[in-house]
């Protein structure tokens, strides 16, 4: 029998959908990376035509997090429908989201990436570029190493 999806990937709550988002500076729960190969943070905007966020991915030294180092990571864009934009690769310094309403912006790391800052736990970082309300939220999708039916937490 083969295995289903979320026995392969944890789903995590990085950022609940609210009014107006990614105003100023905001960044999604830190996660643990150490049983995942890989991580996705999902950003979905709904309702905001013209803000744009510049997005970084970090990696943190703990849970608080004490201390962070922007790492390099993919990104990929939905802008119109599910018509998926190509795979980027994005230097640490990141870079801004696309502007429009109903939009979902993907940003991926793999564990190699936290390899340099010696740092097992991450975060997606989003500072506002464009000041104008978005209505949004950010889903984390943990690519597991080993499939199991029930995952530990992640974001303790």
């Amino acid at each position: 029998m083969a295995g289903y999806f979320l026995e392969g990937f944890q789903l995590i709550k990085g950022l609940d959908p609210v009014a107006d988002a990614f105003a100023g500076t905001v960044s999604t729960d830190v996660v643990d990376m150490s049983e995942f190969s890989e991580v996705a943070f999902v950003r979905h905007d709904g309702v905001g035509a013209t803000g744009t966020s510049t997005v970084t991915v970090e990696a943190c030294d703990d849970i608080v997090p004490t201390t962070t180092s922007a790492v390099a990571f993919h990104s990929r864009a939905i802008t119109t429908g599910d018509t998926e934009g190509a795979i980027t690769s994005r230097a640490a310094a990141g870079f801004a989201t696309p502007a429009g309403s109903s939009k979902i912006v993907a940003a991926i790391v793999h564990e190699v990436a936290l390899a340099a800052s010696g740092y097992r736990y991450v975060r997606a970082k989003y500072v506002e570029v464009v000041d104008s309300p978005v209505l949004g939220g950010v889903l984390i999708f943990g690519k597991k190493k080993v499939a199991r039916a029930i995952s530990n937490s992640a974001i303790d």
